[in-house]
């Protein structure tokens, strides 16, 4: 039922948002050097790890910052962000190429949002359980504090989905999701790692 919803919606989603899509490309190619689509692999369900997309946001090659708890660092003063990177970062544009991440299977609307395989090594046995389900490209974790909470409560959230997963609250996860894309809430991490030093992953 999920899939043939994820199915419908996505495919309406691509055919409306095509110019969109193809401006964003446009922009991130005019505007530096690189690929247009940045390609990351994420662990999926089971833990199968597949490739994400997004447009690219940041400089070509740039370096894997880490927050001291091995969370990805989203500071709002991201030194590798470029200046149409962090347009499509504020108005969550830069996330639209994972609609075909959805198309193909890998993730569905709603989930778990999906880390880098390597940060399974920080998970709990608890918050493996965050990997029974697809990844999503939103979640109860995205309309409760996104970025601007500590890993740590994004984790216990998504196991929290998980264990309350169904139609009606997948329903409210997506309603609730347009009103916070549109007004750009907690897309940084500023509010709880101001202190923190991020370091470079290897």
């Amino acid at each position: 039922m999920a899939r043939v919803r994820d199915l419908l919606i996505v495919s309406g989603l691509l055919l409306i948002l095509s110019p969109l899509l193809l401006l964003c490309a446009l922009a991130v190619r005019w505007s530096s050097a690189g690929p247009v689509l940045f390609r990351q692999r994420r662990l999926g369900r089971c833990g199968q790890p597949f490739r994400l997309l997004k447009f690219r946001s940041m400089t070509h090659n740039a370096p894997d910052l880490r927050n001291p708890d091995g969370s990805a660092y989203t500071g709002g003063d991201d030194p590798r962000v470029t200046r149409v990177g962090r347009v499509l970062r504020k108005t969550s544009l830069d996330e639209l190429p994972q609609l075909w991440n959805v198309l193909r299977g890998d993730m569905s609307l709603v989930g778990p949002r999906p880390d880098q395989v390597d940060q399974i090594r920080f998970y709990t046995e608890t918050e493996k359980r965050k990997l029974n389900v697809k990844p999503g490209i939103t979640g109860l974790a995205q309309i409760n504090g996104r970025n601007n909470m500590s890993w740590e409560c994004r984790k216990a959230l998504d196991v929290v989905y998980v264990d309350r997963q169904s139609f009606w609250l997948d329903l409210s996860i997506l309603a609730k999701t347009i009103p916070y894309v549109l007004l750009r809430r907690d897309i940084n991490s500023d509010g709880y790692n101001s202190n923190s030093h991020p370091t470079v992953s290897h």
